[in-house]
């Protein structure tokens, strides 16, 4: 009965984390298309559904395994301990720039491994929606997300920067992320060089197999510009998304990198065969 009032407590603390992003991009969405918002709506309640599934058991995933590693790894394993000592010399705006800096490349490093044959199966997940809205942040295979986040995450507490830069740098990422995943063809301008915008990283989740392998920073657009796979969008405007095989519902996606795991092992034996 205790586990079961946890497991409810767990999933409304989920559901209240969402709302203000629910509220503020479902206004961003009745501005810009009006009418259409409702028909984007509809077509979107499947795939959505099967998000908020993920949502709920990765936020357990989070809490049962990557907490306690990360608890031990700030008490026991920063890489240079007088650096936690250096950061907080700094202004709070640098150390915060310092830290997005840091994590940004080690976002697009994952992220470029992620799309690598090995650690396609289990990424494949967050590319399988067709009608792509603020929630589509949060289509992750259980096992991918807990390697993003642990990925993502450790770098900056083994550097010793303090815990306030951490959570910080990860809320933007998380807002920044919900807003270029929305349905919005906007490049935005200039400003586009820096950030990657919307439809920059709609081009990312586009059906197109060698396109997707562009624009793969998460806030700044510096280091795939750096890297040669930035792109600014333009000629791809609303461009169709997702991959070969299409979505699946939450069995499907939860079983894809398995199956997919059987499937190299089948040809691996049938020539022997």
């Amino acid at each position: 009965m205790a586990r079961m009032h946890s497991l409810s407590h767990q999933a409304l603390t989920m559901v209240l984390a969402l709302a203000p992003a629910a509220v503020l991009f479902g206004l961003v969405a009745l501005v810009r298309k009006r009418r259409g918002a409702i028909a984007a709506l509809h077509r979107a309640r499947r795939e959505s559904a099967t998000n908020l599934a993920l949502v709920m058991i990765n936020y357990l995933a989070i809490g049962a395994v990557l907490v306690p590693l990360t608890d031990h790894i700030d008490a026991q394993l920063r890489l240079i301990p007088a650096l936690a000592d250096a950061w907080l010399k700094l202004p709070a705006a640098a150390m915060l720039l310092m830290a997005l800096l840091i994590q940004e490349l080690t976002i697009y490093w994952r992220h470029r491994a992620e799309h690598s044959p090995l650690l396609w199966p289990l990424h494949a997940t967050h590319h399988s929606d067709e009608a792509l809205t603020w929630l589509t942040l949060m289509r992750k295979h259980p096992l991918s997300h807990i390697l993003s986040n642990l990925v993502d995450s450790i770098p900056l507490v083994l550097l010793g920067f303090p815990a306030w830069t951490v959570l910080a740098v990860t809320l933007i990422q998380t807002w920044w992320g919900y807003f270029i995943h929305t349905d919005l063809p906007w490049t935005l301008g200039p400003l586009g060089k820096v950030l990657i915008s919307p439809a920059a990283h709609r081009l990312h989740h586009i059906y197109d197999v060698e396109l997707k392998d562009r624009n793969l920073g998460g806030v700044l657009a510096i280091f795939d510009r750096m890297f040669g796979t930035f792109d600014d969008a333009s000629r791809h405007l609303g461009c169709k998304t997702g991959i070969d095989g299409g979505s699946r519902s939450l069995a499907g996606e939860v079983a894809r990198p398995f199956e997919a795991a059987a499937r190299r092992k089948r040809a691996a034996v049938s020539p022997a065969a």
